[in-house]
């Protein structure tokens, strides 16, 4: 697999020519994965101004994760408001310098339909930038997909809408995105009404020629809005990419299950039925095997057949590791079970043999072993506070309150950098916990950055022998408790870390 693992890489840096191996040149890093090799800074304070290289303040919310290349960090904000606001649909998209933060330049992207401002399940600025090193193509989730040069010149632009949780990335050339048909209601919602809604109106992936806009292909097996898309390749060369269907909403496309699609030409190689599946997740594939999350059940499936190979609990006799300001406890126990999910939504990495992944209901970090079928948790603080004079402060679940996601110390104030309220879902405001849509995780180097809506950021060594207090490597903030609303992976480039709050663009290192 290692040799495999190189021969991707090379491959991938020929298709970015221009680009370095340490640039973040997409959301999802430059192998689409997740991961880089380099190590970056670990141990910060935003609220402290500890371990901060520069910040800059932006005047509107904005929710895509930065993409760094060449020197340039690329990223979205919504179009500035003059009042307190709950849905929009133009942005702006930024092109910064990385070493100091300066603008260099700005453009706007118009959008047709609006989406509820900084929701905790995407907002129009929520897809990633993508670039090659001399293009960069920027996504409005309510309808346009811009292609500027490096220097911000406009080359071509699509009236396509996305879904505002997509990852896009950039395959041989084409731009691959996840292609919404049906529109929001002019509140920001999806209605559920086109839960039996055609082919043609079916949620589909489509790639887009780099250079010219031009559609390329257009999958056919659908695709659930909530899946966080990624490439593969397997180990006779060919590149894949895993598409789920299913979950809550009422989506339209059918059977629920899994597809494997050919980025070549985006044809399904094969397809996997799931009853009552939900697909709301990323796919990794480890030793030509997929790897999932389905109800209770961990799953591994052939990517050659399509066939199940082998199926681990999640909740039953798993190692657990509660960890709070008293002595860690270790144990196995048996997990209450989630009528719906055991997984929150688009919260899992796969990296090497480890499958981690937030829990729907508990404050639990786990991991699945894809090769021991070993299943393990870690209980985590719902959120560090740290304000001016005061100690640091953990909030730990309190299992006689209802509801996860709406334990917090403080409540994110959801209020821009010029004092305007900004969002359209009261679920915004909690822990990042729950019934949320999460950044997914990324990995530099050793490490496992987590970070949650309320800004709070854990920071993990992925490959410890056991989960426990001792993977811990920091627990970090994003600003000020309350005021670090943040629904953006951290990206890194050249040693630092890259967040995207509410307010600020933020650089952390040393």
């Amino acid at each position: 697999m290692k040799t495999l693992s190189c021969c991707l890489l090379i491959s991938i840096l020929a298709a970015f020519p221009l680009l370095h191996a340490d640039d973040w040149p997409q959301g999802s890093g430059v192998k689409g994965n997740f991961q880089t090799q380099q190590s970056a800074q670990t141990d910060w304070s935003v609220a402290r101004n500890q371990n901060i290289v520069w910040k800059r303040e932006l005047p509107e919310t904005g929710q895509s994760t930065p993409v760094v290349s060449r020197g340039k960090v690329f990223f979205t904000t919504m179009k500035p408001v003059t009042s307190d606001s709950k849905i929009g649909k133009d942005i702006s998209a930024w092109c910064c310098d990385a070493e100091n933060g300066a603008v260099l330049w700005k453009q706007e992207i118009v959008g047709k339909h609006p989406l509820k401002l900084s929701g905790c399940f995407g907002d129009s600025t929520g897809p990633p930038a993508v670039t090659d090193g001399q293009r960069v193509v920027f996504v409005n989730a309510s309808s346009g997909i811009t292609c500027f040069s490096i220097d911000g010149k406009k080359l071509w632009h699509q009236d396509f809408l996305s879904v505002a949780r997509g990852i896009p990335f950039l395959h041989d050339g084409k731009f691959i995105f996840t292609r919404q048909i049906y529109p929001p209601e002019g509140d920001g919602r999806f209605p559920h009404k086109y839960a039996e809604a055609p082919e043609e109106m079916w949620t589909q992936l489509q790639a887009l020629d780099m250079r010219t806009g031009e559609i390329t292909w257009t999958s056919k097996c659908g695709i659930n809005m909530g899946v966080s898309v990624s490439p593969q390749q397997l180990s006779n060369g060919r590149d894949v990419v895993v598409a789920g269907r299913g979950g809550g909403h009422g989506p339209p496309e059918k059977p629920n299950g899994i597809s494997l699609v050919d980025l070549a030409n985006g044809a399904t190689i094969w397809t996997l039925p799931l009853e009552n599946f939900n697909a709301t997740m990323s796919f990794g594939i480890y030793k030509d095997q997929v790897q999932l999350f389905h109800g209770t059940n961990h799953l591994s499936v052939d990517a050659f057949s399509g066939k199940i190979l082998k199926q681990v609990s999640l909740v039953n006799n798993v190692s657990v590791c509660r960890w709070k300001q008293s002595k860690p406890t270790h144990s196995l126990e048996t997990l209450k079970k989630s009528k719906t999910r055991n997984i929150t939504q688009t919260s899992n990495l796969l990296v090497g043999k480890w499958n981690y992944f937030r829990n729907y209901t508990l404050p639990l970090l786990g991991r699945v072993n894809v090769e021991t079928n070993d299943v393990e948790y870690l209980e985590l603080p719902l959120q560090l506070s740290r304000m001016p004079g005061l100690e640091d402060q953990f909030l730990w679940f309190d299992p006689n309150q209802k509801k996860i996601e709406t334990q917090t110390v403080v409540p994110n104030s959801m209020t821009n950098s010029r004092g305007f309220v900004v969002f359209g879902d009261k679920r915004s405001k909690g822990s990042g916990w729950g019934h949320i849509a999460a950044p997914s995780p990324t990995i530099s180097g050793d490490n496992l950055y987590v970070p949650v809506m309320n800004g709070t950021v854990y920071v993990l060594n992925w490959n410890t022998e056991t989960l426990d207090e001792k993977s811990i490597v920091a627990i970090n903030d994003l600003g000020l408790a309350g005021q670090a609303y943040t629904r953006a992976s951290l990206s890194f480039s050249n040693g630092h870390v890259f967040a995207h709050t509410l307010r600020e663009l933020i650089c952390i290192g040393q």
